[in-house]
């Protein structure tokens, strides 16, 4: 079996941020207008009236300050709450290809490779903006990449979870080059209007070159060993979908967007994860002072500072489990990578590293990384 490393990463950010101050003012000024608009309702106990959100409330529950979003006047307007896309004909380039393209370039420059050393793309999100074809295909031409291409979903773990799968691919003789594609454009399918939810997400696009061993140079991260796992659980979920149309009966329009049961999910998923890391890092003969740095997912301080303690048994040192989501916000599953892009200098050849993602079904991947 071919031994596999990630030789190049790249990352798109959006041309447009919103600090928390200005997404709570949209916030407060969506929440006076429904709160007016629907006033008998709750006069009558028929509706609740919603809260307005603060900026002391955001950081407290998240430890974000700001966002990127792929455009910004749509989200901070009050009557509208989601971003502007001029809508585009089949034969443009769609957004989500496009961002992608922009990702791969980077990562491929990183690593020195050209588009057409490439052939597997795998386009791994949360939400894709179409059900067919592929986006993964359409990148894949967009690059003048050969092979194969798929999409794939698992939440805010699909990165890792196609992480895994290209270097099966490698390893087993299917792929030589593979992309990794995350574009997380989150604020598609965020809840703007609601307290609880209209802070959480931001947007990026990831992208993570992998090739065999072999191939791989000084600086490059080679992929020891990776664990996935899911359980079934609807405390994060959106039911938008195809199926939709068909449904007989009346939804809430709130159940197709992202929703979750914050709280519980804070109670589940910590532990999960903390046992996850822990028994995949004693699986390879491995204790957690042998871990040098945490890419972890960036959904919300707490957990990442809860899971990092666990793993560890200790505070971690500063840079040991480096933190973007103040930054970038959730970025699904392009979090982690992004926390690996951005902070993984600093390490010494031999140094070994885990980057993690976890979230919605539930689902966490683990990838144990050594620095060549």
């Amino acid at each position: 079996m071919e031994r596999t490393a990630i030789t190049g990463t790249g990352l798109w950010v959006p041309p447009y941020a919103i600090d928390n101050a200005e997404l709570v003012a949209a916030h407060r000024a969506a929440v006076e207008r429904w709160n007016a608009e629907h006033a008998e309702d709750i006069a009558a106990g028929r509706a609740e009236a919603r809260d307005s959100s603060s900026e002391a409330f955001v950081v407290k529950a998240s430890g974000i300050h700001r966002r990127y979003v792929v455009e910004k006047s749509g989200v901070l307007d009050p009557g509208r709450l989601r971003p502007h896309l001029p809508l585009r004909r089949e034969d443009e380039l769609s957004v989500q290809a496009e961002v992608c393209v922009a990702a791969a370039r980077e990562a491929l420059a990183r690593a020195g490779r050209a588009p057409g050393e490439v052939d597997a793309v795998l386009v791994a999100c949360s939400n894709l903006q179409r059900a067919y074809p592929a986006v993964a295909i359409e990148v894949q031409q967009a690059l003048g990449a050969s092979g194969f291409a798929f999409d794939l979903n698992v939440a805010c773990s699909s990165a890792t979870f196609g992480l895994q799968t290209a270097a099966n691919a490698i390893a087993c003789g299917h792929a030589r080059r593979a992309l990794v594609i995350s574009p997380e454009l989150t604020s598609g399918h965020n809840n703007f209007a609601l307290r609880e939810f209209h802070f959480i997400f931001g947007d990026a696009c990831t992208a993570m070159l992998i090739e065999p061993l072999a191939d791989a140079g000084p600086g490059a991260f080679e992929i020891l060993s990776t664990r996935l796992q899911t359980r079934f659980s609807n405390h994060i979920r959106n039911d938008f979908g195809f199926l939709n149309r068909c449904e007989d009966g009346e939804r809430d329009p709130d159940e197709l967007l992202f929703r979750q049961n914050g709280r519980q999910v804070f109670r589940e998923v910590c532990p999960l994860v903390s046992e996850q890391i822990l028994k995949h890092l004693a699986d390879e003969g491995l204790e957690p002072s042998a871990v040098r740095r945490l890419w972890l997912h960036q959904a919300n301080l707490g957990m990442n500072e809860l899971i990092a303690r666990s793993v560890l048994g200790r505070e971690p040192a500063a840079g040991e489990a480096p933190v973007i989501l103040d930054e970038f916000a959730n970025t699904s599953s392009a979090g982690s990578v992004i926390a690996f892009h951005r902070h993984r200098g600093g390490l010494r050849a031999g140094d070994l590293g885990v980057l993690c993602s976890f979230g919605a079904g539930y689902s966490i991947g683990s990838v144990l990384l050594r620095q060549l």
